[in-house]
């Protein structure tokens, strides 16, 4: 393993300290140095400011989401109250006529507290993006929950069209996920994966193997019809996806903060274009998994955190 793959693993560890988060986040000193550096890649700590992001890119002709960050909370009443954040997100979104999604963890809204409290948080967004006309997404987490998502998911799809899930490319079972989802409606998301997960059940990160997965579950997506979001920021990736065209009913997505000149690049080849924007105080497990996924970000991190 080189001194990069090591980096890399260490960030997605420090990503699930809980503990390390809650130190940084209490001393103003850490918090502030940690704030320069996720600046790069998340859209404001408040709804105004994501939203006010989200209109700058509409008028460069791109789609936006918006996720309000805040996974893994264990506490019901709290789990219920960050429901109605986004559901007062929702509401500004259309009042604002945004061409913009709704993402989410399910972990934020209750899911790990018990799962019918996820289902029933999930429910009530579900029926307010619907009466708006939003595109409601489910985000993955750890494998350790993806069978949990993806009972809620299902759950949604007996009432719902418009609701999302997203797919990991890294994990073993997909294969077998995506044809189960196919005949499921709203749309599937895919990424290649960013959490820390054994190699028992996932492709290395950055691996041939991943870069074959992915390059065939996306052929797969494009060639079914099914609404899809390839989301990806590899280039060359990108370059082969676009020859194989698709069925109209696809997006490639990207993150604030990264490769906007290839989002750029498949807007003028005529794709639709999606990109992803997160806000909130949470921004711990995210933004250590963004510098994760390149480690040579480090060193970006390190002139972020050091400018004045």
């Amino acid at each position: 393993m080189t001194v990069m793959e090591q980096a890399a693993q260490s960030l997605r560890a420090l990503a699930l300290d809980e503990g390390l988060k809650d130190r940084i986040a209490a001393d103003p000193t850490l918090r502030g140095l940690a704030w320069r550096v996720a600046e790069r890649y998340v859209g404001g700590r408040t709804a105004a400011e994501a939203l006010d992001r989200a209109a700058l890119i509409n008028a460069q002709g791109q789609a936006a989401t918006i996720d309000y960050m805040g996974e893994s909370c264990r506490d019901a009443e709290r789990a219920t109250a960050e429901t109605e954040v986004f559901v007062d997100l929702s509401r500004q979104m259309a009042e604002r006529g945004l061409d913009c999604s709704i993402s989410l963890d399910l972990s934020h809204i209750g899911s790990v507290v018990d799962r019918d409290l996820g289902l029933a948080n999930a429910t009530r967004l579900a029926e307010v993006t619907a009466s708006a006309g939003q595109e409601m997404m489910i985000s993955m987490e750890g494998s350790d929950r993806t069978d949990l998502i993806l009972w809620t998911h299902e759950r949604l799809c007996e009432r719902f069209e418009h609701v999302g899930v997203t797919v990991q490319a890294r994990l073993h079972r997909t294969d077998g996920d995506l044809a189960r989802l196919l005949d499921l409606p709203g749309r599937i998301r895919l990424v290649k994966g960013s959490y820390l997960e054994p190699e028992s059940i996932a492709h290395p990160r950055g691996h041939r193997k991943l870069r074959a997965a992915y390059f065939a579950q996306a052929a797969l997506l494009l060639g079914s019809g099914h609404p899809c979001s390839i989301a990806t920021h590899d280039a060359d990736l990108l370059e082969e996806l676009h020859e194989l065209g698709g069925s109209g009913r696809h997006e490639y997505e990207m993150l604030l903060g990264l490769d906007a000149g290839l989002l750029a690049t498949m807007r003028a080849r005529g794709h639709r274009v999606r990109e992803y924007v997160v806000f909130g105080e949470e921004w711990w497990l995210y933004v250590c998994n963004r510098i994760a996924e390149d480690p040579a970000r480090l060193f970006q991190a390190l002139v972020d955190a050091t400018s004045p």
